[in-house]
C-alpha cells in the first residue's frame, strides 16, 4: 500500500461508517480517523441540519474544511479513513486535491440492505439522527450512484471487522478518478 491516502467511507445512516472507518485507521500505519459528524458540530450559531435543502452552503463549506484537513494530515504521510455521508455530488473537491497533491483516493460506499440501515439508525442513541424520515432519504439519495455503483459495498451481513477488511482487500477496485 501506498506511504499515504485517503479513503472516504460514505453510506446511509446505519450503515456502519464511523465503526468501519476506525477500524480501518487502527489497521494502517500511520493513519488517521475523520469523524466528519465533528466538523458539523463544531458550527455553534447558524447551524443547519445537513440533510435539510436549506444546509447546502454549510454543506459545501464543511466538504471544503474535511477536504483541506483530509489532505493536509495525507501530505503528512498518514492514511486518512474519512467517514460521513458523502455524496457524488461532493466528491469534486476531493478528486481535485488528489490530484493536486498526488495522493491515492478511495471512495466506497456502505450500502446495507434498507431495512437493516433503517433498524441500525433508528436503534442508535445520543445526538445521532434516528427520525426515520431523514434517514430514509438520504438512503434513497445514495441508492444509485450510477457511474460509481462499483464503488458500493454491501455491509448488511458482515461485522465491521469484516467490512474493513472487505475494504482493504478489494482497494483497488475504489479508486476515486480524479479529473
Amino acid at each position: 500500500m501506498e506511504t499515504a491516502s485517503v479513503i472516504i467511507v460514505s453510506g446511509p445512516p446505519g450503515a456502519g461508517k464511523s465503526t468501519v472507518a476506525r477500524r480501518l485507521a487502527e489497521d494502517l500505519s500511520p493513519s488517521v480517523h475523520l469523524h466528519t459528524d465533528d466538523f458539523y458540530t463544531c458550527i455553534r450559531r447558524g447551524f443547519v441540519p445537513p440533510h435539510l435543502p436549506e444546509s447546502r452552503r454549510q454543506n459545501e463549506v464543511v466538504i471544503g474544511v474535511m477536504t483541506a484537513c483530509a489532505y493536509g494530515y495525507a501530505a503528512g504521510g498518514y492514511h486518512v479513513a474519512l467517514d460521513g455521508i458523502v455524496g457524488p455530488w461532493f466528491l469534486p473537491p476531493f478528486q481535485q486535491a488528489a490530484a493536486e497533491h498526488g495522493i491515492s483516493t478511495y471512495y466506497v460506499v456502505l450500502r446495507p440492505e434498507r431495512d437493516t440501515a433503517l433498524a441500525r439508525a433508528t436503534a442508535r442513541t445520543g445526538d445521532a439522527l434516528t427520525d426515520p424520515g431523514p434517514v430514509l432519504h438520504m438512503y434513497d439519495e445514495l441508492a444509485d450512484l450510477g457511474p460509481l455503483e462499483p464503488h458500493v459495498l454491501d455491509s448488511t451481513t458482515q461485522t465491521p471487522a469484516e467490512t474493513a477488511a472487505a475494504i482493504l482487500t478489494a482497494l483497488p477496485t475504489y479508486r476515486l478518478p480524479t479529473p
